[in-house]
């Protein structure tokens, strides 16, 4: 028992964690919530620079803002937290640029 008390995690099995887990536990619906969330912020972002992108930015940032709202209610770290909130927020840039250019549906209806 000396020899537990001297090594708290000697018990343990070591498990990997992800490179945004600082509890060092897996979170894979979180990290794939987060990876989807960046990317797809970083494209509408992007592409809302440009304005014949305008449905690429628009429905991009859409779903940047979608799926990082629900990753924020799931996160567990606040590393987590922190980079989803940075994929919201070039999510929402992309998604009005992409609205003040045509929106979601700009010369493609009517």
């Amino acid at each position: 028992m000396a020899q537990q008390a001297m090594q708290p995690n000697a018990g343990r099995q070591k498990t990997t964690g992800s490179l945004f887990a600082s509890d060092h536990r897996p979170h894979p619906l979180q990290d794939i919530l987060l990876w989807v969330t960046a990317v797809v912020g970083v494209t509408a972002f992007i592409s809302g620079m440009f304005d014949n992108l305008h449905l690429l930015s628009s429905w991009a940032g859409l779903i940047g803002i979608l799926t990082g709202l629900y990753g924020q209610f799931v996160s567990v770290t606040t590393h987590e937290r922190f980079a989803l909130i940075m994929g919201l927020g070039s999510s929402a840039v992309g998604f009005y640029l992409g609205m003040a250019h045509g929106g979601l549906f700009g010369g493609v209806l009517g």
